[in-house]
């Protein structure tokens, strides 16, 4: 940390509450359908189809100040898709939609290759998208898509922890596509993106920015041999996102250590430990609560490992905070 003011993401420009609230507010105007956490569902007979929308956010502007759009079309299927696997639905399809103020072949081939990839990485079918030229709403561009998937009640995951259950959680690949808005202003405080990256793994710190978010769609067969209680994708909010697996304490004892990346927007930045908790996964992108006799099984098949448990309580306590 330095003595320069710390740097929060409200101060960044995004009120997490706000947003919540706004958000809160357009949900009681269009509820009545069945909804999960992460996904919505219509019942269509003997499955459910689910469908979760989502776009890359302000990732793109490091894209556009790299003159690199190779990535974020994984960026834009990896949101969605991981929305549908926390709730225990396989994505099938996938929709794109391109809003930019005047169309450009070049950043148009590099975001149509970056989605190709991820929808191939995932195991999903690109089933058209819209690109929208809108010179007077849009400045630059904007991406955003929607995810399809299936499922039966019985892969549907019940959505609610249970006191008493282990944490498993899966580890990041970086900042992933979220708290983009706090991680640009620290990174751009004193610098730019194309200044060198003090750490290994990548020659620019807009390199580091803009690596793609992890995609956990390969986790679907292993979660659906196991009683998963609830899963949490780690986005926006950061560990705050475990809470909504329902009213619990969530006791972190072992999380995945954090990228060298988030020690660079934490010191650029003089950003606190708890808001960076509470805005960036922090190393762990994806985290279920199931009971543990079932846990250990589960990290054994994958690629997870125990983190912590579900307790009475509230809050979720990691690395000596305790965020509300």
């Amino acid at each position: 940390m330095t003595d320069e003011e710390e740097l929060t993401y409200a101060d960044a420009g995004v009120d997490i509450d706000a947003s919540e609230a706004a958000t809160a507010a357009l949900v009681s105007q269009v509820g009545g359908n069945d909804t999960t956490e992460y996904a919505g569902l219509i019942d269509i007979g003997d499955q459910y189809l689910a469908l979760a929308t989502d776009g890359v956010g302000t990732k793109l502007l490091v894209a556009e100040a790299l003159g690199d759009y190779s990535t974020v079309g994984i960026d834009c299927i990896a949101m969605n898709v991981n929305d549908l696997v926390a709730a225990g639905v396989t994505p099938v399809a996938f929709v794109d939609y391109l809003a930019v103020d005047e169309p450009s072949e070049t950043f148009s081939e590099q975001i149509g290759a970056g989605l190709a990839r991820g929808a191939e990485d995932a195991g999903v079918a690109l089933v058209g998208g819209e690109t929208a030229v809108m010179p007077e709403v849009v400045s630059g561009l904007d991406l955003a898509g929607t995810a399809a998937g299936l499922a039966t009640e019985d892969e549907v995951f019940p959505g609610e922890a249970e006191a008493g259950d282990v944490l498993v959680g899966f580890e990041s690949s970086g900042i992933h596509s979220n708290g983009l808005t706090l991680a640009r202003e620290a990174a751009t405080r004193d610098g730019d993106y194309t200044d060198p990256y003090p750490y290994d793994g990548y020659d620019t710190v807009g390199e580091a920015l803009l690596e793609p978010t992890r995609l956990y769609t390969y986790l679907l067969d292993d979660l659906h041999e196991h009683d998963v209680h609830a899963a949490a994708h780690v986005t926006g909010g950061g560990w705050t996102n475990l809470s909504r697996m329902g009213d619990y304490r969530y006791s972190i004892l072992d999380p995945f250590d954090a990228q060298d990346v988030f020690a660079f927007v934490q010191e650029r930045g003089s950003v606190s430990d708890a808001e960076m908790h509470r805005t960036f996964n922090m190393g762990t992108g994806f985290v279920v609560a199931l009971p543990p006799e079932e846990a250990e099984s589960l990290a054994d098949a994958t690629d997870g490992r125990v983190i912590g448990s579900v307790e009475e309580g509230e809050g979720v306590a990691v690395r000596g905070l305790t965020l509300d």
